[in-house]
């Protein structure tokens, strides 16, 4: 069996950088910090009191006030990033075969709002369960692909995907295997989180993974640097149309990128802490560029995991220079998260998009706040400190790993026919 050559068609954002896919990549060429003190609730207790929110969103901008109170906040930034990468696909809806388009998502939490505040209400009642109708639909994290497939009618394979901070990435992986199985034509797919919240700021802080950085927000993502502290929490969606190449074709569609293979791996090591020498990374990795039957020395860019933590930085650089070897150094490397913070679930649909937008406008996003070179780090290495690159791109690996020890690649090219 023939496998088909899957491509993407189609691009969705909602952010803490911007709410459509062109304020978020400018925002992120121009090297912009989404991180501000919180204003969703008093963080005044807590050890962190910022994050990368998104900002100016009103979800009824976008949605009947009726529906919108069906969904939590993370089915609303899902619903509008695939509203936009189904309007940005050219798709003629009319016109296609709605039982061939499927849906595949990725969440790490799904409805964490919903969760905290049905739960917080029953606490403070008298003991009558008093629970809102749309409490569960709200709260499970498929229900976004399900939204979608309603509103549009798509019947094809429709699911949502978990494997924490990876989810996104093992969504596309699963969408790309999908299609060129001949499974599906077109498949939605991407990632969403609403995660800044009371539980979430503290859940994670009693993890201590977060920057506690609370003096200068906006520098406390900063990946690579010696005085990293912690991961910036923050939420958003990015949606991806994935298409058969013959059918994206025939149609006269725009063509961004053509998904080249993906890799999936476990550490096997710890719940949350990486592997130190970064073992399962170097699998993941190698599987990716197996699967697309690329060389390590034909890729361009890694748009890594590079979330500010120390121990997940030094492990993941490790791991590169493991499979890249003296390559290594003629590559571009970089994390958005540096300006985005962590959106768990959708890092790797945001950052697939980044590493899309790279590919197609030869700028390398850059990994911004950095003060200080870790001992640990090669600085031979380009890491793209500071200020965007400008280069010939045509090969891009985009890393995601997850709580669990997860590990999810994705390796996107340039078209060409």
């Amino acid at each position: 069996m023939e496998l088909k050559r899957v491509v993407v068609t189609g691009i969705g954002a909602v952010t803490p950088l911007g709410n459509n896919k062109n304020d978020y990549w400018d925002a992120l060429a121009k090297g912009v910090s989404g991180a501000a003190p919180i204003t969703r609730f008093d963080s005044e207790k807590f050890r962190t009191k910022f994050a990368c929110e998104v900002k100016g969103f009103d979800p009824l901008d976008f949605l009947d006030r009726k529906e919108a109170r069906k969904m939590d906040p993370n089915s609303h930034y899902g619903m509008v990033a695939g509203d936009e990468a189904i309007v940005d696909s050219g798709l003629d809806l009319e016109k296609t075969n709605k039982d061939r388009i499927g849906v595949i998502w990725g969440s790490g939490i799904g409805g964490f709002t919903t969760f905290q505040d049905e739960v917080i209400g029953y606490a403070k009642g008298d003991g009558t369960p008093r629970f809102n109708p749309f409490f569960v639909p709200k709260m499970i994290l498929d229900i976004t692909p399900g939204l979608l497939s309603i509103k549009y009618g798509f019947r094809g394979p429709n699911f949502a995907t978990v494997s924490a901070c990876a989810s996104s990435n093992n969504a596309l992986s699963d969408a790309y295997n999908y299609i060129r199985l001949g499974k599906a034509n077109v498949i939605l797919t991407g990632g969403s989180e609403a995660a800044v919240i009371e539980t979430g700021i503290g859940g994670f802080n009693a993890l201590k993974a977060l920057s506690e950085r609370n003096d200068d927000p906006t520098t406390a993502s900063r990946p690579y640097d010696k005085d990293r502290d912690g991961f910036v929490l923050g939420e958003g969606a990015g949606a991806l149309m994935l298409e058969d190449l013959d059918h994206a074709k025939a149609r006269g569609a725009k063509i961004y990128a053509e998904v080249l293979g993906v890799g999936m791996s476990a550490d096997a090591y710890h719940i949350t802490a990486p592997h130190p020498d970064g073992d399962g990374i170097v699998i993941v990795m190698n599987e990716a560029l197996a699967d697309a039957n690329i060389k390590p020395t034909e890729v361009d860019y890694i748009n890594t995991h590079g979330t500010s933590t120390p121990l997940g930085d030094a492990g993941e650089v490790k791991a590169i220079q493991k499979v890249f070897g003296e390559h290594a150094y003629n590559m571009n490397i970089s994390s958005t998260k540096s300006m985005t913070g962590h959106l768990l679930g959708a890092a790797g649909a945001i950052e697939s998009i980044a590493s899309i937008m790279a590919l197609e406008l030869g700028i390398i996003p850059p990994t911004i706040n950095h003060f200080t070179d870790d001992p640990e780090i090669d600085p031979k290495l380009n890491l793209t400190f500071n200020t965007a690159q400008k280069r010939d791109v045509n090969v891009v690996v985009s890393n995601t790993f997850g709580f669990g020890g997860h590990n999810a690649s994705v390796i996107f090219g340039k078209y060409s026919g």
